[in-house]
């Protein structure tokens, strides 16, 4: 069946469906694995839009004669792959925690890789078809592609709020069905039972029973570990965007939980509810009847220290969860307390459901604020005798290092300062995090805080500064002002009392040191003192571990590997030297290896394939420079669009997580925001504009945002988050707008030149772009995300020079 005119509204469904889908799949991940799979499913994506390109320049021919009926094949295909894949990606039996030791385990992780890319694979075919089929037409029908991808992008999080993740990835399905029956409408398909089969389809998509694609959660994760225990139960459960929010109780054998507890201790926490969040971070939600003396256990742990040198504080709790650290506060006779948590459900479930039984403690004994803890500081200017920091992320995960490659805006040297800066003078910061050996976060986290007290003016670092270790736990406290003798005996006490090492306070002895809870050095006193001292930078340069502060600019707080020290890691192996190897950066490393040889595959056998058919039909493409030198400045310059595009959307979501509060808002609002504009774009790009002059405006819009988001971030933090919403999508528009136009004028040239090659550029686009999704964190990692937002625009400049 011919057809003459481009299903347009098709696209933008499919388009819409595989944005969603690829979001979906996040939080999908988040649950059954850990959150920083986001980074692998991107590449997923792309590698699929990628792969079609290359696999339709090899049949340019059944473009033109079967257009019709292979892009309602595809769409459909995505429709059933979309929880086909899903379904069948729960039965790999993947764990991410072996992956270094067993040898099976990359082996599950391709599995895995190549069935979940191929929904991407059956989408980005349906765009790649039409814009190979209809000539002339590249920028309408890109606009439509971006335009349909950036409303699923914002879509899914909103439908994410009403809908569980499994019911929500059977209605991305059927959105594939749709797309095909729409196609077969669109493009004038004469009988109507072919679109209403396809209809159909998208109903049985409907019906597929939700249980079948409930993400089967890991067992190393601390829920599935909790729930081992006998009569251990879910009582409840809460899904949004932020969250599959899960109570636990245990009635036969009580929860009990209280990190680095004292072995002194001689009292036990009543029993409790443990709170996880996508099976990880369990927070406890004590059973509180009102009696003082129940909290007594509350006094044992590292994070009490700080009551001890203050009566009666002001207290502020970022990261509150189930309350804990409330109830520790009210405790000690806190004054006034303000509690700081992110997610609603979880406020919502400690004051209603479980209200009465958890003492009110988010409604009678502390001031609660649903609000993302760095917004909460930039917003307000009230003073606090102490700003505690809960402990919420498990100790599993972290001494896992799974935590390696996700950012954290918490624990950066600027938000130390805005902690700073709301404490009254006197006043103290308390950060607990888990102890590990040899030490890492502990000491990253003082160097953030020496930073932190030099750019706020102190120069009097070191006798600001305290730092104290259970077996299990480590407490810093950043006082405003110096610790004086009354201070440093009191913690003194503190921590013989509930034999309790002393990592550092100013003046201390090394014969202090590494008392209790005996290790074989003491490596935290050794290494304050070496981040005190004149030594700093050749101390941080030469620890086995990265310990360099992070900043805004380079968030990235839990990652700590050195490659450096991955030989002497390895070869620890049979005495238990791996859980050491933070895995998640050299997984990266290996992933960019990876996408790296399957990009030069379906850009350079596609290539080769052409290249050989028409050396035989003796056929060179038109234009100057001939065969040869148009396809390389056609790939040269689809290479360098597909990086620089890839490189400043990655930045640009990493830096709105900071200001929009949430890793998922940010990819919902920056793509939606990025690809709304750029499909606005691409339309007028069929004005074809000069690709230099496009390249300029790219390079300013760009320049304009990074020196126009600190002024957000310093003002605008507090705002409500439709209008950070707003305002975001305000300051990324123009350089979005001019960053659609460089693909549809490239596809224009490609036309004039060989038309023929369109699935190859499509293809060159995609595979770089993959590529490009994992280069950009490492290249964060290392260099911030200003130097990859840098690099981009040099890309784009490139772009410009070799224009096909």
């Amino acid at each position: 069946m011919a057809s003459h005119r481009a299903p347009v509204i098709a696209v933008a469904l499919i388009s819409a469906a595989a944005l969603a889908y690829e979001i979906l799949l996040m939080r999908l991940f988040s649950i059954s694995l850990w959150h920083h799979f986001a980074y692998m499913i991107i590449s997923l994506a792309l590698l699929g839009y990628g792969a079609s390109g290359a696999l339709l320049t090899l049949v340019p021919r059944a473009i033109e004669r079967h257009f019709v009926p292979l892009f309602c094949a595809a769409a459909a295909a995505f429709g059933l792959t979309a929880a086909g894949c899903f379904l069948l990606a729960q039965q790999v039996p993947f764990n991410p925690l072996e992956i270094l030791w067993d040898p099976r385990q990359p082996g599950w992780l391709l599995a895995l890789y190549l069935l979940l890319l191929l929904p991407f694979l059956c989408a980005g075919a349906c765009v790649c078809l039409a814009l190979a089929r209809f000539r002339g037409m590249q920028p309408r029908i890109y606009s439509f592609d971006i335009l349909g991808a950036g409303v699923g992008s914002l879509g899914v999080v909103a439908l994410l709020f009403v809908l569980s993740p499994q019911a929500a990835l059977k209605l991305i399905g059927g959105l594939g069905w749709l797309a095909a029956a729409t196609a077969w409408l669109e493009c004038g398909g004469r009988k109507r039972w072919p679109a209403a089969l396809l209809l159909a389809g998208a109903g049985a998509s409907m019906l597929m029973p939700a249980a079948w694609l409930a993400p089967a959660m890991s067992p190393y994760k601390e829920l599935p570990q909790t729930l081992r225990i006998p009569g251990a139960r879910v009582v409840l459960e809460r899904s949004s965007p932020l969250g599959l929010v899960s109570v636990v109780e245990s009635p036969r054998i009580p929860l009990r939980h209280a990190p680095g507890l004292s072995l002194n201790a001689t009292t036990e926490p009543p029993p409790q509810w443990g709170v996880f969040t996508d099976g990880e971070g369990m927070n406890a939600l004590t059973r509180f009847d009102g009696r003082r003396e129940s909290l007594a256990h509350l006094d044992q742990i590292s994070s009490a220290l700080p009551y001890h040198l203050l009566q009666r504080p002001r207290v502020l709790v970022l990261g509150s969860g189930a309350g804990a650290d409330v109830l520790q506060a009210h405790y000690h006779g806190a004054s006034r307390i303000d509690a700081v948590e992110l997610n609603p459900q979880v406020v919502e479930l400690v004051r209603g459901r479980f209200g009465e039984e958890a003492g009110g403690v988010y409604s009678r004994i502390a001031q609660v604020h649903v609000a993302e803890a760095r917004a909460f500081l930039a917003a307000g200017d009230a003073r606090y005798d102490l700003i505690q920091v809960a402990l919420l992320d498990g100790f599993s995960a972290s001494s896992a290092g799974l935590h390696a490659l996700s950012e954290n805006y918490l624990y950066t040297v600027e938000a130390l300062q805005e902690a700073l800066r709301r404490l009254q003078p006197g006043g103290l910061l308390a950060i607990t995090r888990w102890a590990t050996l040899p030490p890492r976060d502990t000491l990253k986290l003082f160097a953030a805080a020496i930073a932190a007290l030099e750019r706020s003016g102190a120069t009097d670092s070191a006798s600001r500064l305290v730092l104290v270790r259970s077996w299990k736990t480590a407490t810093l406290l950043v006082k405003n002002g110096s610790f004086d003798a009354a201070d440093i005996a009191a913690i003194r006490a503190f921590c013989s009392a509930r034999s309790f090492d002393l990592g550092y306070y100013p003046g201390m002895r090394p014969e202090e040191a590494n008392r209790y809870n005996v290790v074989e050095r003491p490596d935290l006193f050794d290494g304050a003192s070496a981040l005190l001292g004149p030594g700093r930078d050749a101390f941080v340069r030469n620890y086995k571990f990265n310990v360099a502060p992070a900043t805004d600019d380079r968030p990235h707080f839990f990652h700590f590997f050195k490659w450096r020290s991955l030989p002497e890691l390895l070869a620890s192996k049979g005495r238990g030297g791996l859980p050491l190897l933070d895995w998640g950066y050299p997984v990266l490393a290996a992933t960019l290896v990876q996408a790296t040889l399957a990009s030069l595959l379906l850009i350079g056998l596609p290539m080769a394939w052409v290249s050989r058919r028409r050396s035989h039909a003796h056929e060179a493409p038109r234009g100057a420079g001939g065969a040869g030198g148009a396809r390389g400045r056609m790939l040269a310059y689809f290479l360098a669009i597909g990086f620089g595009f890839m490189f400043i959307e990655i930045a640009f979501i990493q830096k709105f997580v900071l200001f929009l509060g949430h890793p998922l808002y940010a990819v919902a609002v920056v793509l939606f925001a990025f690809l709304l504009f750029a499909g606005i774009g691409s339309r007028v790009a069929a004005r074809h504009p000069p690709v230099k002059a496009v390249a300029w405006a790219i390079a300013a819009s760009a320049a304009l945002c990074l020196l126009l988001l600190p002024l957000l971030l310093r003002h605008a933090m507090g705002w409500p988050d439709a209008a950070k919403i707003a305002l975001s999508a305000a300051l990324i528009a123009p350089l979005a707008f001019f960053m659609g136009m460089p693909f549809p004028l490239g596809l224009a040239r490609v036309e004039a030149v060989d038309a023929r090659l369109i699935p190859w550029a499509w293809g060159i686009n995609g595979c770089a772009s993959v590529i490009a999704a994992v280069l950009a964190t490492l290249l964060a990692i290392h260099l911030g995300f200003t130097a990859v937002v840098l690099a981009a625009l040099l890309l784009y400049g490139l772009a410009a020079a070799a224009r096909p």
